[in-house]
Order: structure tokens, then C-alpha cells, then sequence
């Protein structure tokens, strides 16, 4: 039953979620069914719906973000989840009639095709998409998968991370404020809630998040065979080439680490470096964190971690690695004493010369944090990927297009950007989904229409019954004959 709250609001509890759930999929798929597949028009006017909603609201939006971190910039806010959700959008809205037209595909034999015989593909709504988003992105999260459904035709429930609970509570507001619960529906709440939702017969769900998790998410949407992308993430390594210049890497690979404080599932994980620069990389690193945060305790630009329980997760990798004899590097630009603070604010920290023993090099760290690895050939460090999970994404620094191409045709990852950290999942024109481990499927601009889409083959015969046809039913006589040996020659 409805659990009432302190401010005398009521709160659905977990059972009548999961019955709202429920009831809203087949009301979504009923209204599929009904009105069939939406014209180019209405899904325009649904995308367009969805910009008005982030522009509308984007004050609220900045603020519930900066509430449920604690402490989180309006520009790192304003970039990521509002500008990172309405570019998608945008870019769906004016390509989605071009990936709506039919392919053509040619016919085997060709000879069917010169009769006047067509083979196409056609790109058809799959029904309601299920979205479970996390709490790093929530709101681009949200928005950039839903560019791709709502382009190919589909609906969508959406269940928003418990760990933002300002911002899902909003999410909900905003899309019930412009959508009706048979177009796209939200539904906030615990993993109770979560665990119902990744349980219903949809027609395709979207996890983003843990590897961990994805995996009762997967096992829980096999009860129904429900197809599913998985974005994940897992440890993406830095690999800085002799030819890199230092202070460009250096400076691009801890924006990218302190960028959300780490929180990003392509955040860089960790750095293999040439044996003999790493000093030079500590003191570039060192140079770029002091010119962007120089104080970091009560600097607005700087991101809490999310929660208590992820924060400790995080100094509890820095204790496990200095007692396990890392070199631990604190860079902290105003010299602030952080045991006492509002936020959860953890200064960018480099371990270098971890082991394997370290568990923060055998957890995706999703914070601050950055272990900091040799080598002595480049080939040491391809092999030393190669020997772990494939991650979400790899980035290669360096002037040397022999050694780029080798680390890029030795390597398998999700994505790569080379000479810059995370810059591909900006990209809406490239396919965006991890490996293994690091997911599956993929999304982003054209890959996400097709993702979404049910690819129907269409296969129209001769109109009029002609020899080659016939030859195929019995009585078989000379003509089939031939035909099966010319096959067997090859």
C-alpha cells in the first residue's frame, strides 16, 4: 500500500509499483498493437517533446543533481546531462527519416533480381523498451538510449537509480508533465522495484551499469527471453606512447579522471607509462590537477562521490594499496585536511607501482583515483590488457602511427580514443557499447535506430511463374540437375 512520508506525500511502496508496472506494459503494448507503427511525424514531435522537457527544466535539473551528490558543478551538470541529452536528441530528429527508408538488398541468385524479384529490409518498432539508467549520468542516461527508441517507434518505462532520488523523482515529473503513461512511463525506487522491472516481458531492456549487476539483470530478462543491450564498463587503460607529449597526455587523462570525481564508466582506470617518463607523468598530472582545482574541499567545480558507501569503497582501495607497499600521491594543490569536510570529496590520488594483489586493480574504481603502471616495451602493455576482461574503453597517447596501429589491432575494447580520454562516446555518429564484460550491444546515433529496431527481412517472388521456379518442384528433371552441379563446382 501507499506508505505515507514526513511531508504527508504519499510514496509507492515496492508491491504497488511493481503492479503499476505491470499494468503500464500492457496498456504500452496494447496502444503498439493498436496504433501500429508511429509515422516520422509523431516520433519528430515525441524527440522534440523530450528537448522542450531538458531545456524547460534545466534549472531543476541542475539542482536535484547537485542535492543528490552533494556537491556537484551546474557546468559539469549542464555538459554532461542536460547539452549530453539534448545533442542525441537532435541528431536522432533529423536523421530518423533517413534510417526509416527501407534497404535494399540484392537478391541470390541474382537472377531472381533481374526477373523482377525484391529483397528489403524493413526497420520495424520492437513494442516498449524497458530503460533501467544509473545514478553517474542519470539524466543522459535516460535521454541518449531514448533518442534511439523513440526514433525507431518504440515506447518506454523507464526505472531511474534509488541513488538519485532528487533527480528520479523529477524525471518523473517531467515526463508524466509531457507524455501519457502509454508513450513512456517512470517508475522510481529500490532494488525491489528494480529487480520487478528487469523481470517484465518487454521487448528489449536497456541496463546501464555494473558488471556485477547486469548480470541477475540478464539472467532475470532470460526468464522471457527478452533481448537485452548491456552498457557497462570495467577498467580502461591509459597507454602513454615514447612519442606522447607528457604535459597534453597528462593534462587530458586527469580531466578526464576528476571529470563527475571519476564517476564515469569510461573514466580512465589506470595509466601504463614508459618505465623511465613516470616521473614525468606524476609531475604533469601533478601540474594539470593544481591549474584546475587549486583549492578542492569547497570548490563548487570539483564532484562529491555519490554516497558513504561508495566513498569508503574508494579509501578503502588508497589503504589496501599503501599497505600492500604502493607509492601513494596525494595531489591536493591548498595542502586542506579532508578528514572533516560536508562532502564526500576525495583528492585526486595517484598509486603507483600497484600489484595484482591490490584490490584497486581488480575492481573498477569509478572515483578518483588513479594507479599509475610501467613499462619498458609497449609490448608489455598490450599484453598486460590482453590478459584481463576487455573493457568499455582504451586510449592510446602518442605521435607514432606504427606503434597507434599496433595497440589498436592488438587490443580488443568497447571504443578508443586516441590522444584524449572518453571523447568517442560524444561521437553520435559511432556505435557506443562495450565487450564481454563491458557490455553488449551498442547504441549512439544510426547503431541506436537499429538497436531498437525489429530488422524484418521482406522477400518479394516473380509475379508470374516462370522456368527457374519451376525447375524446383517435381517432377525434377535436366534443369535442377544442372543446377546442383554447377553448386557442388564452388
Amino acid at each position: 500500500m501507499p506508505i505515507a512520508t514526513k511531508t504527508g506525500a504519499t510514496k509507492i511502496g515496492a508491491g504497488d509499483q511493481t503492479a503499476r508496472m505491470a499494468a503500464v506494459l500492457q496498456a504500452q503494448k496494447a496502444a503498439h498493437i493498436a496504433d501500429g507503427a508511429p509515422d516520422a511525424e509523431l516520433r519528430i514531435t515525441r524527440l522534440d517533446r523530450c528537448i522542450a522537457l531538458l531545456v524547460k527544466h534545466n534549472a531543476a535539473i541542475v539542482a536535484a543533481l547537485n542535492a543528490d551528490f552533494g556537491s556537484r558543478a551546474a557546468e559539469v551538470s549542464g555538459i554532461t546531462d542536460v547539452a549530453g541529452s539534448i545533442g542525441p536528441l537532435q541528431h536522432a530528429k533529423a536523421h530518423l527519416k533517413t534510417w526509416m527508408k527501407p534497404e535494399k538488398r540484392k537478391t541470390t541468385p541474382a537472377l531472381l533480381g533481374l526477373l523482377g524479384a525484391k529483397a528489403t529490409v524493413q526497420f520495424q518498432p520492437k513494442g516498449t523498451i524497458g530503460i533501467i539508467s544509473p545514478w553517474n549520468f542519470p539524466m543522459n542516461l535516460t535521454f541518449a538510449p531514448l533518442a534511439g527508441v523513440l526514433a525507431a517507434g518504440n515506447r518506454a518505462m523507464i526505472k531511474p537509480s534509488e541513488y538519485t532520488p532528487a533527480t528520479s523523482e523529477l524525471m518523473a515529473q517531467m515526463f508524466a508533465e509531457a507524455f501519457s503513461e502509454d508513450e513512456i512511463a517512470v517508475f522510481p525506487g529500490g532494488p525491489e522495484v528494480g529487480q520487478a522491472f528487469s523481470e517484465l516481458a518487454f521487448d528489449h531492456l536497456v541496463f546501464t551499469g555494473a558488471t556485477a549487476i547486469a548480470r541477475h539483470v540478464m539472467k532475470a530478462a532470460a526468464k522471457n527471453l527478452v533481448p537485452v543491450t548491456l552498457e557497462l564498463g570495467g577498467k580502461s587503460p591509459v597507454i602513454i606512447g615514447r612519442s606522447a607529449d607528457m604535459a597534453t597526455a597528462a593534462a587530458r587523462v586527469m580531466a578526464g579522471k576528476t571529470m563527475n570525481a571519476g564517476q564515469i564508466c569510461l573514466a580512465p582506470d589506470y595509466v601504463i607509462a614508459p618505465r623511465d617518463q613516470i616521473g614525468a607523468f606524476v609531475a604533469e598530472a601533478t601540474a594539470a590537477v593544481n591549474a584546475m582545482f587549486p583549492t578542492i574541499k569547497d570548490n563548487p567545480d570539483y564532484t562529491a562521490v555519490i554516497a558513504e558507501r561508495h566513498y569508503e569503497r574508494i579509501k578503502g582501495y588508497v589503504d589496501d594499496a599503501r599497505a600492500k607497499g604502493a607509492e601513494i600521491i596525494v595531489i591536493n594543490p591548498a595542502g586542506e585536511d579532508f578528514s572533516q569536510q560536508e562532502h564526500r570529496k576525495i583528492p585526486p590520488t595517484l598509486i603507483l607501482n600497484p600489484t595484482e594483489d591490490m584490490k584497486v586493480m581488480q575492481e573498477e574504481i569509478f572515483g578518483p583515483v588513479l594507479p599509475v603502471m610501467t613499462y619498458a616495451a609497449v609490448d608489455e602493455a598490450i599484453a598486460y590488457v590482453n590478459a584481463h576482461d576487455r573493457p568499455l574503453g582504451l586510449y592510446y597517447f602518442g605521435a607514432d602511427a606504427a606503434e597507434e596501429t599496433r595497440v589498436l589491432e592488438h587490443t580488443t575494447s568497447g571504443g578508443v580514443t586516441v590522444n584524449d580520454v572518453i571523447f568517442h562516446v560524444a561521437m553520435e555518429e559511432l556505435p557506443f557499447g562495450g565487450v564481454g564484460p563491458s557490455g553488449m550491444g551498442s547504441y549512439h546515433g544510426v547503431d541506436g535506430f537499429r538497436e531498437f529496431s525489429h530488422r524484418k527481412s521482406i522477400y518479394k517472388q516473380l509475379k508470374k511463374d516462370l522456368g527457374p521456379m519451376k525447375m524446383l518442384r517435381p517432377p525434377y528433371g535436366e534443369g535442377v540437375r544442372k543446377y546442383l552441379a554447377g553448386q557442388l563446382k564452388g
